[in-house]
């Protein structure tokens, strides 16, 4: 295996790659830095040490990921350029160890389209405060559905109306719904703290949006690009093998 552990000049076969998430979202990698390689070697730095064969390399790597050594984990880097909605975007947020910059509504105007629309509609843990468990039947859903996107529209008349007047973007911006406004950013991780990010967001208690992104990113571009820490990862980490 090539350490080639600075792809961000888009030599990788993933960068520019896009998966669409959701009704309107996507995630596309933007740049990678490193590979499984990149975190054995940073390891076996301690002693001056590289690559050894691929057999021990990944001996190694499984042995970092079961004794949670973490810090070689951090020597690979992912940029994402992400479309979520914004109740997506309050819960990546939460990640403080993500660097990232969203589109801002005050330098570009929303557009008509730019609003979610969940396929269904989930109830009400009876059990779970924060949770969901359940949908509506479809007859109830469809009429929520139709609701929602009249108020959509509604609400960007009263947006549009507002602009056109002459209210600043900043202010025109409170009518609309907050929530299911869809941004655009850029986020960049470590791998050691994206692990904890898909961790956390691909569990079957964690909100349906955010977990959507979650599997996506893992499944498109994190295990292509790691498929040995991926494998860890799954071993000891999701599925909590023991040593």
């Amino acid at each position: 295996m090539v350490d080639k552990t600075d792809n961000a000049n888009g030599t990788h076969p993933l960068i520019g790659k896009r998966v669409e998430v959701l009704d309107k979202g996507f995630v596309e990698l933007q740049a990678l830095m490193g590979n499984d390689l990149s975190i054995v070697n940073a390891a076996r730095v301690s002693f001056l040490g590289e690559s050894k064969g691929e057999e021990k390399d990944r001996k190694l790597l499984f042995y970092l990921m079961r004794n949670r050594h973490t810090s070689p984990f951090e020597m690979v880097e992912f940029k994402f350029r992400l479309r979520c909605p914004l109740v997506t975007w309050w819960q990546l947020v939460r990640h403080r160890t993500f660097s990232l910059n969203l589109q801002s509504g005050r330098y570009t105007p929303f557009e008509e389209n730019d609003f979610y629309v969940p396929d269904v509609w989930r109830r009400q843990s009876s059990d779970n405060k924060q949770a969901s468990e359940g949908t509506l039947d479809s007859l109830e859903g469809d009429a929520l559905t139709q609701e929602l996107v009249e108020h959509y529209a509604r609400s960007y008349l009263l947006y549009e109306k507002a602009l056109q007047i002459g209210v600043s973007r900043e202010m025109a911006r409170l009518f609309l719904p907050g929530f299911a406004v869809y941004y655009t950013g850029i986020v960049k991780v470590d791998a050691h703290n994206l692990m904890h990010f898909l961790h956390l967001r691909m569990a079957p208690d964690a909100q349906h949006e955010i977990r959507a992104f979650a599997t996506a990113i893992y499944e498109h571009f994190f295990k292509p690009a790691l498929p040995w820490t991926a494998e860890a990862f799954e071993k000891y980490v999701l599925q909590r093998e023991e040593v």
